[in-house]
C-alpha cells in the first residue's frame, strides 16, 4: 500500500511539515461529529503538503514570516484536499493515497458535503491570519486571488471534460486546461503567500509565473506516472485515464507522432468497452513505441527550468532555494 509523505527539503521543512500536520489534526479532532471524522480521514495522514509549503516559502521569500501565514497554509491543504475528494467522485476513482477514496469509504453524498466543508475551511484559514498580525487589506487581496484561482480550477475541470468528449489531440488546448486546473492551486498558494507577506508587484508576478510553470511540470509528470509507475507506488488507479477516456499529454504526443492511424488506435482504447486495465496496457504500448515518453519528459524539464528562472526576481535566501528545489524534485516524482 502506498503512503504519501510530505516533501522533504531538510530539517527546517521537517519542522514545518510536522507543524502543518499537527495543525490539521487539531482542526478536525477525533471526537468531532461525522463531518469532522470524514474531513480528518481525507486530510490525515497528510499527503505531500506541497501547496501549504509553497505558500509558506513564498511568503518567507518576500520577507514574511511562517508564523503569520500558517493558518492560510493549513487552509491551502484543506482546499487541495477538497478538490481531490470531488475529483475522485467525478472520475469514479476508488483509491486515494493507497486506501479507499472518501466517497468509497463514506458514500458519495457525504463525500460531496465533505469537499464543500473543506473548501470553506480554506477561506477560514486565510481569515485566521488576522490574528497573527497580517493586515486585513492583505488578507482581502489574498482571498480575492484564491477565489479567482478556485473559479479557474472549475473552468479547467470543464475544459478537461470537453477535451475528453472531443478526443482532442491539441497540445495548446491541453496546456490551457493545465493552466486553469492544475496550476490554479499552485498559483493560489504561491501568490496568496506573497500577498499576505506584503510582496512587491514584481515579486508577486514572479511567483505567479513560477506557479504556472510548476503546474505544467507537475501535470505532465503526473500524466507520465500512468505509463512509468504502478498503483502500489502512486496510490492511485493506473487505468483511470483509460476508464474515463481522458486525453493526456503522452497520448497527445503519441497521436501527433504516429499520425491519423495512431490517433485512431488511441481513440479505440479510450472509447470504453472491455477491461480498462487491458485497454491501458495497449495504450502503454502505443505510447512507449512512439517516443512520446521522452518528449513528455523534455517538456517537464523545460517547464522546471522556466520555473527556476522566474525566481531570479526574488531576494537570495533559503526560501528561494527551497522553491527552486520543489521544481527540481518534480523531475523524479513517482507519486
Amino acid at each position: 500500500m502506498s503512503t504519501t509523505t510530505p516533501v522533504d527539503f531538510g530539517a527546517d521543512d521537517l519542522v514545518l511539515s510536522t507543524e502543518l500536520a499537527n495543525s490539521l489534526a487539531d482542526r478536525w479532532r477525533l471526537d468531532d461529529d461525522r463531518l469532522g471524522e470524514i474531513c480528518r480521514y481525507a486530510l490525515l495522514p497528510p499527503g505531500k503538503l506541497l501547496r501549504p509549503m509553497l505558500l509558506v516559502e513564498s511568503a518567507v521569500a518576500v520577507g514574511g514570516t511562517r508564523y503569520g501565514v500558517l493558518p492560510a497554509a493549513v487552509g491551502a491543504e484543506s482546499g487541495h484536499t477538497a478538490s481531490l475528494v470531488h475529483d475522485d467522485i467525478i472520475d469514479q476513482d476508488e483509491l486515494r493515497r493507497g486506501r479507499p477514496a472518501v466517497h468509497v469509504r463514506y458514500g458519495v453524498d457525504d463525500a460531496i458535503v465533505t469537499g464543500d466543508a473543506l473548501l470553506f475551511d480554506l477561506f477560514a484559514g486565510l481569515a485566521g491570519c488576522r490574528y497573527r498580525g497580517v493586515a486585513e487589506a492583505r488578507i482581502v487581496d489574498a482571498l480575492a486571488e484564491v477565489a479567482r484561482c478556485g473559479v479557474e480550477l472549475c473552468r479547467g475541470q470543464m475544459l478537461e471534460a470537453e477535451l475528453t468528449r472531443d478526443r482532442c489531440f491539441d497540445a495548446a488546448r491541453y496546456r490551457r486546461m493545465v493552466h486553469l486546473k492544475t496550476a490554479a492551486l499552485f498559483r493560489g498558494a504561491c501568490v496568496s503567500g506573497a500577498l499576505l507577506a506584503g510582496g512587491s508587484a514584481e515579486e508577486v508576478a514572479a511567483l505567479r509565473r513560477y506557479a504556472d510553470e510548476l503546474g505544467i511540470a507537475y501535470q505532465i509528470q503526473d500524466d507520465l506516472l500512468g505509463y512509468l509507475s504502478v498503483p502500489a507506488v502512486t496510490g492511485k488507479p493506473q487505468a483511470s485515464d483509460a476508464r474515463n477516456g481522458r486525453i493526456t499529454m503522452p497520448l497527445i504526443l503519441a497521436g501527433q507522432a504516429g499520425g491519423p492511424a495512431a490517433r485512431r488506435a488511441i481513440e479505440r482504447q479510450l472509447c470504453g468497452g472491455g477491461d480498462a486495465a487491458a485497454r491501458h496496457a495497449r495504450l502503454r504500448r502505443i505510447v512507449a513505441g512512439s517516443g512520446a515518453l521522452d518528449e513528455a519528459r523534455d517538456l517537464v524539464r523545460e517547464a522546471v527550468g522556466r520555473a527556476g528562472s522566474a525566481l531570479a526576481v526574488l531576494p537570495p535566501g533559503a526560501s528561494r532555494t527551497r522553491l527552486r528545489r520543489v521544481a527540481e524534485l518534480l523531475l523524479d516524482r513517482d507519486r
